[in-house]
C-alpha cells in the first residue's frame, strides 16, 4: 500500500493509498462519518460509510479525539467541495495515539494563551501557511544569491564587541573572566569574507537587547546579509530591489494556497515590480513635516514615521543618504556632502516600514580609525576589522534583510511574532 502526502494526493485518484497525520476535527450524519486529517502538507477529508467498512473501523470514530495521530487507508476520490479537491473513502484506520484533551479548540483564544501554547499553535492552518511562506522567502533568497556567484559565509554568533550599538547587546560569560556578546549582525565578519571571496552572504540569527514592545521587534530574529567587494551604494540598492522583486514573485508563484488561507490581498503583492520609488532622506523628512509630524532633521525614523512614509506608496520605497549622526560608525560619508552617509533603507508598502538596511562601508584606514574613536569604542576590539583596511582595502557595500519583517509584509499580518516558529520578545522566553 502506498503511503502518500496530502499535497500529492491528486496524483493517486481512484487508487487505494495510506495517509498519516493528525485529526483536526470530525462530524457525523448518522451512517456517514467525516474525519478531517492534516499531515503538515495539507488537509483532507476522509469518509466512513456504515456497511462499507468493518463495524470495528466505523466505531473507531467515537474514540478519536482532536490531534489524535492516525493512519487512514482508503480510495482517493475527486470531490471539489472537499479541502484540496479530493477525499478518501476509508477502508481501514490505524491509531498511533489517542490524544488527550487538546487545549486549543475552535473557539477564540487570547494571544497570550496562544503564545503560551506556541508549540501547539504551530499546528493550525494559519500558522502552517505563514511558516511555509517563510520557508519560500528564505529558499528563494538563497537561490537568488547562489545563482549570482555569492558564497555562503557563516558569521559567528558569539562576538567580542558590538556592531550596531552597545546599548542593545546581550552579554554572556565566555569561560573564565571573558565576556562575549550575541551577534547584532554578521556584517563586520562578512566584510572580511568579501575581501577573501568577493561576494558573500549569510543567513542566520541575530540578537538585539532593545526593550521594545512594538509589532516590528523581536529580540532574536533572522537576517539575510550580502556583502560585495568593489561595490558602491548604487550597486547594492539595485541588488536589494532585484532581491525583493524575486522573493515576492517566488511566493506568488508557489504559495497561492497559503496566501488565500491568510486572506492576503494578492493584488497588492502583484504591484511589487521595478522600479521602486527612490527618495532622499531630506525629501522623506519633508514628507513627514508636510504630513503634520514634528520631525527634526538628523534623527532616525521611528516605526511610526516609516509607516507614514510607506503608506504614500504602492510599491517599496528606497530612502538613501541619512545623516551621519544617526547611523553606525562603519558607514562611508558622501564625498559630495560629508554630513550624510552612503546608506539606504528599503521600506515595504502598506505601512510595514523597513525591511532592508545597508550601505557603503568606510574603506579608508584613517577615517575608520577616527570613527571608532569618535564612537567611543575600544580600538583593541576592532583591530582585526581595521586590518581589512590595511591590506588591500577596496570600496565595498552590503545590506541586511530582516526575514520576519519581510514575511509579515508578504503575509499581510500585523505582528512579527507569528513569522518565526518560537518568537523571543521583551517579556517572552517561553516556550
Amino acid at each position: 500500500m502506498k503511503t502518500v502526502t496530502i499535497e500529492n494526493i491528486g496524483k493517486y485518484e481512484d487508487e487505494i493509498v495510506t495517509v498519516r497525520g493528525w485529526l483536526t476535527h470530525k462530524r457525523s450524519s448518522g451512517k456517514i462519518r467525516f474525519l478531517v486529517l492534516r499531515d503538515g502538507t495539507g488537509i483532507i477529508q476522509a469518509i466512513l460509510i456504515k456497511g462499507e467498512v468493518e463495524d470495528e473501523i466505523f466505531q473507531l470514530y467515537n474514540t478519536l479525539t482532536q490531534e489524535s495521530s492516525i493512519a487512514i487507508t482508503g480510495r482517493v476520490r475527486r470531490e471539489p467541495r472537499s479541502p484540496g479537491g479530493y477525499e478518501l473513502l476509508v477502508s481501514s484506520i490505524s491509531i498511533f495515539q489517542i490524544a488527550e484533551n487538546y487545549p486549543i479548540t475552535p473557539k477564540e483564544h487570547g494571544i497570550g494563551f496562544l503564545m503560551d501554547h506556541r508549540h501547539l499553535w504551530l499546528r493550525s492552518q494559519r500558522q502552517n501557511a505563514i511558516l511555509r511562506i517563510r520557508h519560500t522567502v528564505i529558499n528563494v533568497a538563497r537561490q537568488f544569491f547562489d545563482s549570482r556567484g555569492f558564497i555562503l559565509f557563516d558569521a559567528p554568533i558569539f562576538t567580542p564587541s558590538c556592531c550596531e550599538g552597545t546599548t542593545s547587546l546581550f552579554r554572556t560569560r565566555y569561560f573564565e573572566n571573558e565576556n562575549a556578546y550575541l551577534s547584532q549582525s554578521g556584517q563586520l565578519y562578512l566584510e572580511a569574507g568579501a575581501m577573501a571571496l568577493g561576494k558573500v552572504y549569510s543567513c542566520g540569527p541575530t540578537f538585539r537587547a532593545e526593550k521594545s514592545k512594538t509589532r516590528r521587534h523581536l529580540t532574536e530574529f533572522w537576517m539575510l546579509e550580502p556583502e560585495i567587494a568593489f561595490a558602491d551604494l548604487d550597486e547594492i540598492m539595485a541588488l536589494a530591489e532585484e532581491l525583493v522583486v524575486t522573493i515576492v514573485k517566488g511566493v506568488l508563484k508557489t504559495r497561492q494556497k497559503e496566501l488565500q488561507t491568510l486572506n492576503r490581498d494578492i493584488a497588492r503583492l502583484e504591484r511589487v515590480s521595478s522600479p521602486f520609488y527612490l527618495m532622499a532622506y531630506d525629501d522623506a523628512v519633508q514628507l513627514l513635516q508636510d504630513s503634520g509630524v514634528s520631525f527634526v532633521w538628523g534623527d532616525d525614523f521611528g516605526g511610526g514615521d516609516e509607516t507614514i512614509i510607506s503608506n504614500h506608496f504602492d510599491r517599496p520605497v528606497m530612502i538613501h543618504r541619512y545623516p551621519a549622526q544617526c547611523k553606525p560608525f562603519y558607514m562611508k560619508n558622501d564625498p559630495e556632502r560629508p554630513e550624510v552617509v552612503l546608506c539606504m533603507d528599503l521600506l515595504a508598502p502598506e505601512g510595514y516600514g523597513e525591511i532592508i538596511g545597508g550601505g557603503q562601508r568606510e574603506d579608508s584606514l584613517s577615517e575608520l580609525e577616527q570613527k571608532i574613536a569618535h564612537a567611543g569604542l575600544p580600538a583593541a576590539d576592532f583591530a582585526w576589522y581595521v586590518d581589512l583596511r590595511r591590506y588591500g582595502s577596496v570600496p565595498h557595500a552590503g545590506f541586511g534583510l530582516g526575514i520576519e519583517r519581510t514575511v509579515a509584509w508578504i503575509c499581510g499580518i500585523p505582528h512579527v511574532r507569528e513569522t518565526i516558529p518560537f518568537p523571543r520578545l521583551l517579556q517572552r522566553l517561553y516556550p
